[in-house]
């Protein structure tokens, strides 16, 4: 059989194209081993090639650019190109292609739309083929299972242009479709359009919306089949849009949640979704946090693997009952106790499951481990899933997560590893029973993913942008991360002192070195699971904010990568450079002011007079805020949290930051104009800095961090045909919406927090198409909580983005909330997911009564407690009639 390749594209010189494909001849998908095109013009290339049938009858291939005999470019191929082969050896398939980029509506490609929201479960078969034949594709993702695309034109064949008669195509490679005719039965030329047709009722909804297709006489041979692709089809109909639900899984109750939310509670959120005509449930992380067996433990964005889920997300009743009839019925009776609680008792709960982790185990870990099921999911994990293990008993054993204090094993050698994981080894059982653990809660998620796709709801993960210091990613592949910087965020609306999550940051460049092989796995193996994701502050992937660890506070922090500046490029600006900008300053004006009557306390003890009169300097003990941080270490009281946040305001009163690679050039200090050094300068020296910052911080550095988005995030989202969505909020520059919208990213809209900082609110008319809007996130207070926050700012919402006269309630009443939530889902988003606070404030009789109690976190604290749960159980949610009946009338009326 012959396939014989043509595309058109317009190389460089020194450039070829080469296709690769799922058979020998072509390298067996190895693009190394591409099969290279000819071509006497440097933009028409052809191949043929002699191919033996595969056994399927398939050939998938996809195009290549080789420059000096390395791999620079590939086509779009989330959809591989596919060709279903049919007649005898002589059979020549004569293919036109063109090069796939991006498709514009990528996201209708991803596997949330052809996996579960416009799914095809039940596909033809594949075109017939005939011996003289033209073979026709098209893209067309946007289609339900109700409905097909067609193709109506000027022959009997193609119904002459009668669409009752049209060809109807195959979805059996949806969402292309494919149609082969016999060109025997063809006069050409051949003029055609597409057209969408409804199987049900058996008729042409609607043709596609611009000039006919035209084909003049393709001179098709005897035993040949011409292969005309890439089509690309759009109807005029309404945009797609759905809504749905964000909430942690620790947040959900049932009747049989142990205290907890778990992966059983999550199907059974995911069957609320369905019945109010959500398309769409979003949870947090879910990977196991466990450090210390305390409640600091909670954070769900501070894991200790990015594959490991947390245990205590087990649904216990799934493993099984114990043989133990008293322990049995004792664990009941603490299930309901913890189950009562009105918000999570992590301690408790985790320490509840373990005991029922290890009694179970005992009695059905050998039975579990011995069967094929787990055999298989060993072998397909086992490069993380040991190390993890590994890690958790020697955590416990040695009281700490810290594996460079641990007196074995703290830095990691893999044969050791592999030695304690052997049946025979003493150390077994306390490292299977993680394998066990593993492997349960890998089956319980699998099957909550395929209960959402069957029912048509996406289910949409969350992809921290850190890793912590004290992980098995740091303990195994050090070399991946900068462990002497600590990432964060600078100031914004969640906290004005920046945030510093403590977390590592990335080595970009030797992660870039082996092709981001560490996140393309990560992202692989949330692809099991997830058709949908957002990435946790997707700016890290531009650039990070790095703090130093002798700061405790954001705000000496720096951006990474970043141009710096030289004394001489500063003093261009008009500003003369003086050794004092790298330096706190402390003056007697202002001592009084910041700590009122501690001021003599605060002199004698911390700081000390310099040569200049009334100024001042840290005291060498004092002089970085981790050094005043261990010193107020275990005192709670407020005068010494008043002295301590003064003292951390002290030293970070700097004009400059040092590099922290050059210390010879510098970084102008984030947020400085609301200080006292600044306030020293003069109104020269002010507005030369003020020019100095804006270009800093606004321009300087658009291009380049483009770059090094670029490098990174089109190969990482192109991994995996998830759904990528982009949480873009904080300091956000101009080149992030160039690159989300080039790679086709979702972006997050939320109305308090416009992205044109001339407006106080957004406009949810004019959010992208290409975004998700939401009215709070689990990092602020929920619609409730945020309209008794500040008066005057919800007076102003009241009137101005609402439209109503007069007074604001004190309280955001069910009324308003309704309204709220409709603008919502009115918007241009092709995505409005609320939090599940925000769907039920819209329901005076089942919102919770206490708005406060509704927060899941203060990003501000670092030390925050996430416990907060629904206080409804899943089953009363489900029969929440007057809610459930005002969500699904909202998202009718919506077109959502």
């Amino acid at each position: 059989m012959i396939l014989l390749f043509n595309i058109e594209y317009r190389t460089n010189w020194g450039e070829e194209v080469r296709v690769s494909g799922s058979i020998p001849e072509l390298g067996n998908e190895h693009p190394d081993k591409a099969l290279p095109l000819q071509t006497i013009d440097g933009i028409h290339w052809t191949a043929e090639v002699n191919i033996a049938m595969p056994e399927d009858g398939l050939v998938r291939y996809s195009y290549h650019i080789f420059r000096d005999g390395r791999h620079t470019r590939a086509e779009w191929n989330s959809l591989p190109r596919t060709l279903y082969l049919s007649g005898t050896s002589k059979k020549t398939y004569r293919i036109q292609d063109c090069w796939k980029n991006l498709p514009e509506q990528q996201y209708f490609y991803t596997s949330a739309f052809t996996e579960s929201l416009l799914a095809h479960r039940e596909r033809n078969a594949a075109p017939k083929g005939h011996k003289k034949g033209l073979l026709i594709k098209a893209y067309a993702p946007c289609i339900d299972s109700d409905h097909c695309l067609g193709i109506c034109g000027n022959q009997p064949i193609f119904g002459e242009w009668n669409p009752d008669k049209a060809v109807l195509m195959s979805d059996a490679n949806f969402p292309e479709w494919q149609i082969e005719v016999d060109a025997t039965k063809i006069s050409f030329p051949l003029e055609y359009k597409f057209i969408l047709y409804n199987k049900k009722e058996r008729r042409a909804v609607c043709w596609e919306n611009n000039p006919n297709r035209y084909m003049a006489d393709p001179q098709t041979g005897a035993n040949e089949t011409l292969v005309v692709g890439d089509r690309y089809v759009y109807f005029s109909l309404p945009a797609w849009k759905g809504a749905g639900v964000a909430v942690p899984v620790f947040s959900l109750r049932s009747e049989k949640s142990f205290g907890v939310g778990d992966f059983g509670d999550l199907k059974r959120m995911i069957d609320w979704a369905v019945s109010t005509k959500q398309k769409a449930v979003q949870i947090l992380p879910i990977n196991d946090t466990t450090m210390t067996h305390t409640w600091t433990d909670s954070y769900p964005y501070n894991s200790i693997s990015i594959y490991a889920f947390h245990p205590m997300y087990t649904d216990l009743k799934q493993l099984g009952t114990l043989k133990d009839k008293k322990a049995m019925a004792d664990f009941n009776k603490r299930q309901k106790e913890l189950n009562a609680l009105p918000a999570v008792d992590y301690e408790a709960v985790n320490k509840t499951k373990w005991e029922y982790f290890h009694l179970i185990f005992k009695q059905e870990g050998e039975k579990v481990l011995s069967s094929a099921a787990f055999h298989d999911f060993f072998e397909s994990n086992k490069e993380w899933l040991q190390p993890y293990a590994v890690f958790s008993y020697l955590r416990d054993v040695y009281k700490t997560p810290n594996f460079r204090e641990w007196p074995k094993y703290s830095s990691y050698d893999a044969a050791e590893i592999e030695k304690l994981c052997q049946p025979a080894s003493a150390d077994y059982p306390h490292i299977a029973i993680y394998f066990y653990i593993q492997f349960n809660l890998h089956l319980q998620l699998l099957a909550a993913t395929e209960h959402a796709r069957a029912n048509g709801v996406v289910l949409k993960g969350d992809i921290p942008i850190g890793i912590s210091r004290n992980s098995v990613e740091a303990w195994t592949e050090p070399h991946y991360f900068n462990l002497n910087g600590q990432a964060g965020a600078p100031p914004d609306d969640f906290s004005v002192n920046g945030q510093n999550w403590g977390f590592p940051t990335y080595n970009w460049d030797v992660m870039e070195k082996d092709g981001y092989a560490w996140w393309m796995k990560r992202f692989r193996k949330m692809a099991e699971y997830f058709d949908a994701y957002r990435i946790d502050h997707i700016l890290g992937f531009f650039r990070i904010w790095e703090i130093p660890m002798h700061a405790v506070h954001g705000l000496l922090g720096q951006f990474v990568p970043a141009l710096p500046m030289t004394r001489k490029e500063i003093e261009s600006y008009g500003l003369s450079f003086r050794d004092e900008f790298l330096k706190p300053y402390i003056h007697e004006y202002f001592l009084g002011q910041m700590f009122g009557p501690h001021t003599d306390y605060v002199k004698q003890t911390f700081i000390e007079p310099t040569d200049t009169w009334e100024i001042y300097r840290m005291r060498p003990e004092f002089d970085t805020q981790r050094k005043v941080e261990a010193y107020f270490a275990g005192k709670t009281d407020e005068d010494s949290i008043w002295i301590r946040d003064g003292l951390y305001a002290l030293i970070s009163d700097v004009l400059f930051v040092p590099d922290r690679n050059d210390p010879y050039k510098y970084h102008p200090r984030i947020g400085v104009q609301h200080d006292y050094i600044y306030r020293s300068l003069n109104d020269w020296e002010k507005a030369a800095f003020n020019r100095l910052y804006d270009q800093y911080y606004y321009h300087r550095h658009n291009e380049f961090w483009r770059e090094q988005a670029m490098n990174k995030l089109p190969q990482l989202t192109q991994s995996t045909r998830m759904l990528v969505c982009g949480e873009d909020l904080g300091m956000i520059p101009g080149c992030v919406a160039w690159v989300m919208n080039d790679l086709r990213i979702l972006s997050l809209e939320i109305q308090r927090m416009p992205k044109d900082p001339a407006q106080e609110f957004g406009h949810p008319d004019w959010y992208p198409y290409r975004s998700v809007c939401t009215i709070s996130t689990h990092d602020m207070s929920t619609l409730r909580g945020w309209w008794e926050e500040d008066f005057q700012q919800t007076q102003r919402y009241y009137n101005t983005m609402l439209g109503h006269y007069g007074a604001a309630p004190a309280v955001a009443t069910p009324e308003l909330c309704e309204e709220v939530v409709r603008k919502h889902l009115q918007s241009n988003s092709i995505l409005a997911i609320l939090s599940l606070q925000d769907w039920m404030s819209m329901d005076g009789k089942w919102r919770n009564p206490n708005a406060q109690e509704e927060r899941i976190n203060v990003p501000a604290n670092p030390r925050h407690y996430w416990r907060w749960r629904m206080h409804l159980t899943l089953e009363q949610l489900m029969k929440a009639e007057s809610l459930n009946e005002k969500i699904k009338e909202l998202i009718a009326q919506t077109g959502r």
